[in-house]
């Protein structure tokens, strides 16, 4: 019934966790695959995959490629989009069973559905980050990718799906799905929050904002890609001389 893809580049720190949360979902049955999209991992993200015995193939570098790539390789009627770095709670399988069949049955509209945001770290900051990324859904209906994405393969089509775009592909398609299509389960994505530690919660927080605010103000995806991640261009560098080898498909 659900494919996941799940977009990778050098995801071995949590890629484990994320895979371990879909297996009672497997066992039920409730998801039939779950591809790997890999962007030139360099460390052991494609033994874990190969390990779990989920499918991989490879693809360019940039979340929106490579969630088009799985998207389109996808033979399931939903599709269910992760970060690699996102641990679903338990009992997650549950509501999303019950959401499928309410829209399969009519009884909710064609709609797509995200989790809420949760942070794996301790303390006031993460906690006040939460809290206003729920606030952020519930004024402007703008979830992020790190709250995953369940969709019918017929509503993603319907909107013509991911675009190709190195950053805010989330935002590029909750916009065309419409706060009244999308809706927040109870379930909740724990999400890495390397990110603000190394950084710093106020300045990451800042970053975002930024990006966000000029992205709205019509600045293209990629000239925004070096002020979300200064070292995006020399990771990207680094990949493309040192890809991994390995038996996977292509994009």
């Amino acid at each position: 019934m659900i494919s996941v893809i799940i977009p990778t580049l050098n995801a071995e720190e949590r890629l484990a966790a994320c895979l371990t949360a879909l297996v009672p979902a497997v066992v039920e049955g409730l998801i039939r695959e779950v591809t790997l999209v890999d962007g030139g991992s360099i460390d052991r993200t494609l033994k874990i995959a190969d390990q779990a015995g989920v499918d991989v193939m490879s693809s360019e570098p940039g979340r929106g490629v490579q969630l088009k790539a799985g998207a389109r390789r996808a033979r399931q009627p939903w599709l269910l989009f992760l970060h690699a770095d996102c641990v679903l709670s338990t009992g997650w399988d549950v509501e999303v069973a019950d959401f499928i069949e309410r829209v399969d049955l009519g009884r909710l509209p064609q709609s797509a559905a995200t989790f809420r945001f949760a942070l794996d770290d301790f303390g006031t900051a993460p906690r006040l980050l939460e809290r206003a990324v729920s606030l952020r859904n519930s004024l402007l209906g703008l979830p992020y990718g790190d709250q995953g994405l369940l969709i019918s393969r017929r509503l993603y089509d319907e909107i013509g799906g991911f675009k190709p775009m190195p950053l805010m592909e989330d935002v590029d398609i909750v916009r065309r799905l419409g706060r009244r299509r999308l809706h927040r389960l109870r379930a909740t994505a724990l999400t890495s929050a390397n990110r603000y530690r190394q950084e710093g919660y106020a300045r990451r927080s800042v970053r975002n904002a930024a990006c966000l605010s000029l992205y709205a103000l019509g600045m293209p995806a990629e000239r925004l890609v070096r002020l979300y991640d200064p070292h995006a261009g020399a990771a990207a560098a680094g990949n493309e001389s040192r890809r991994p080898g390995g038996k996977v498909e292509s994009a």
